[in-house]
This record gives C-alpha cells, structure tokens and sequence, in this order.
C-alpha cells in the first residue's frame, strides 16, 4: 500500500527537534521558522512539556468522556485566566478544522438559522461545514457546496454592513480570522472586527473568532482579537494550543446555550490532550512568551522593511507575512537548502509567512535576517 501525500515532499526526515531548530536523519539542523504550521508555540521538545506528557502516560492516556476528567476542568480554568475569557465554557476536540464545524453547528442550533458570512481568502479547514466557509474552489467538494454561505470581502466594512441589513434575520453566523493566514497574513482591521460585533449583536447573529492559527499569544496577545478589544460569542482554538499533540477547543460565551448531546466527541479532552495543553500554558506563562512574540515580532518586522524586494510586511507579534516584488517560492527554497531555514508559504504566490515558536530568540532573528537580506542584495544585484 503506498501512503497519500498530503502536500508535496521536502527530501528531509526530521528525527529530532529541540526549541527553534530540526534535525534531520543525516545530522543537518534546520532554524524552524514555521513551527509546522504554527503548531509549535512554546518550542520543540520543552522540557516541562515533554515530563508531563510522559509522567501522564505511566497514569491514564485514555477514557471516554462519559466520566469526569479533573483534567479538562483544570484546562478550561487555566484557559479561561491566561486568555481573559474565564467566564466562557469549553469543548474540547481534535483539530482547528473540528472546532470551527462544531462553532458553526452550534451556531445554528442557537439561532435555528441557516446562512453564513465568511471572507474571501479565508481558510477555515476541510471538513463539511468548516470547508463550506473557506474560500477555496478547488477544496470545496460537490457536498460541501451551500446556497447558505456569502462570501463578503475581508475588513470592508460597508461590504458587511450592506449584507447584514439585508440578509440578517436569516444569518446564523459570521466567521472570521483573527488574520487570515493561508490568505497571506492579512490582519483584520479593528474598526472591521468591532462592525462584525456590533452588526452581530443587532442582528442576534453569533459572531465566531476563528483563532486557530494567530491564537494562543502567537499575535502578541493571547488572541488576535483582543488587539480591537472586542468580546466573540464563539472562539476556536487549536494548533499551538498542544505544541504538537492534537487538541482544540471552542470557547463559549455564557449566552449561548451548549446542552448535553449537541456537541459531541471521543478523543477531545482526553488525559493526553489536557495535560499537552495545560503544560503549554504553564510554560507560556513562566516564560513570557506573549511578551516575547510582541517583542521579537515587532523588532523583524521592523528589519524587513528596510529590504530590497520587500513591497509590505504584514501581520501581529510572530504570525509575519513578507510580500515581495516576485514569487517567493525560489527564495524559500534557497532559504531551506542553503541555509537551512524552514519558511511557509501562503495562497498569494508573493508573500513568505513566517510562524516560528513563540520562545525564538533574538540570534535566530538576527540569523534569518542576515541570511534574508543576502539572498534578497543578491537576487536584487542579478537581476540589474
């Protein structure tokens, strides 16, 4: 049986990771400057993470949901001190995809309405519901196509507005990023998120904040939104949220109603999953690392605007995208093979993202600016 490629390959084996960096079977280290993902927040193979999980495993890895887990009530208090949001509830599921399908079922079961607003370049993951709001023809299988979906441009106010005067008794939910991602870095505009707020409010639509990428302090905050100072009925969370172990999550606000059997689930919230996170948080704390993603993140930014070929850089704390003059696809490859860098790439062809763990450091900055800025003089100097 031969295995589906998920994505084409790299021709690196990575056999083991520590902090900002990757090993690969022949001994080459590699500066991960995309976290997988952004899956990886507070570091590869932290100490503190690691002796959890394997402290847990001598203990219970798994049961079922239909007994109390202390674990899952430990994880919901610790989210709900670091993020502000102490007094939201929590399911707790498998993947960024998981909890934004589960966000919009419950969204309807809450409103008993049908139709959606979603943003062009959004992506929100590939399961039904969640695919059905992700602007991207070529994953939208026939099943997954919907009259119930409108597709508005992303931070246009007025766009929103226009909608939600006309279609709004109808509109179940508006999902957006906190800043798209795939759709290359784009960050939404505070005075765009408070329009969503409050065209919500007014229409008694619930207004879903999809942090699963530029959640979990990756902007600077612990959530991309706090930067517009504006409060989601429905908040979904994965990727950083286990540094590696799959685990996710809805945040639920007190005025929706989440009764027993409309959300549902095996693996979510299992011992493994609540101890992954809870260790992330911990270390997210002792650490500071929303303080250094602030820091660390405004500083390259800073840096890379005063490169040659650099036309914008866009993005919060460490969630960075680098639009150049010409597609990207060349650079990250020279960065990778010859520098060994690990970069990410978006859906607009010019822009380079950036997602490195929150616990990177000034010399690893200063190490991929260096090694930025000579490719970018030298390509610049090649093409005069």
């Amino acid at each position: 049986m031969n295995l589906f490629d998920v994505y084409p390959l790299f021709d690196i084996t990575p056999v083991r990771a520590q902090g900002a960096y990757v090993w690969d079977d022949k001994g080459k280290r590699y500066l991960d400057l995309y976290g997988g993902h952004a899956v990886i927040s507070i570091g590869h193979s932290h100490p503190h993470y690691v002796k959890r999980l394997a402290r847990q495993l001598y203990d219970i890895g798994f049961y079922s949901n239909s007994v109390q887990v202390p674990l899952q009530q430990e994880l919901a208090e610790k989210l709900g001190q670091l993020s502000g949001y102490h007094d939201y509830s929590l399911f707790l599921c498998n993947s960024g995809a998981e909890a934004n399908e589960n966000a919009l079922k419950l969204a309807s079961f809450h409103t008993g309405r049908k139709k959606l607003i979603a943003f062009k370049g959004a992506f929100h993951g590939r399961t039904s519901a969640a695919v059905a709001v992700t602007d991207n023809a070529s994953i939208q299988a026939p099943i997954n196509k919907t009259d119930n979906i409108i597709f508005l441009p992303f931070n246009d106010i007025k766009a929103f507005q226009d909608a939600i005067k006309q279609h709004g008794a109808e509109v179940a939910a508006v999902i957006v990023e906190g800043i798209q991602g795939v759709g290359g870095v784009q960050v939404a505009d505070a005075g765009f998120l408070k329009a969503l707020e409050h065209g919500c409010n007014q229409s008694g639509a619930l207004l879903i904040l999809d942090e699963v990428q530029s959640g979990y302090g990756r902007s600077g905050n612990f959530f991309a939104h706090q930067h517009a100072a504006i409060k989601p009925h429905l908040i979904t969370v994965a990727k950083g949220m286990g540094n590696g172990f799959p685990v996710a999550g809805v945040l639920i606000s007190p005025e929706v109603e989440a009764k027993h059997g409309l959300l549902g689930t095996t693996f979510g919230g299992n011992y493994l999953a609540c101890v992954a996170a809870l260790a992330v948080l911990e270390v997210m704390e002792e650490e500071n690392l929303m303080q250094n993603a602030h820091q660390m993140g405004q500083w390259l930014m800073d840096e890379l605007k005063k490169l040659p070929g650099v036309k914008e850089v866009r993005g919060q704390g460490l969630m960075i995208g680098i639009e150049l003059d010409k597609p990207c696809a060349g650079i990250r490859k020279q960065l990778l093979e010859e520098y060994q860098i690990f970069t990410g790439s978006s859906s607009d062809k010019n822009t380079l993202r950036l997602l490195p763990p929150l616990c990177i450091s000034g010399r690893e900055v200063q190490t991929f600016l260096e090694a930025f800025e000579g490719i970018l003089y030298h390509t610049e100097v090649q093409s005069n």
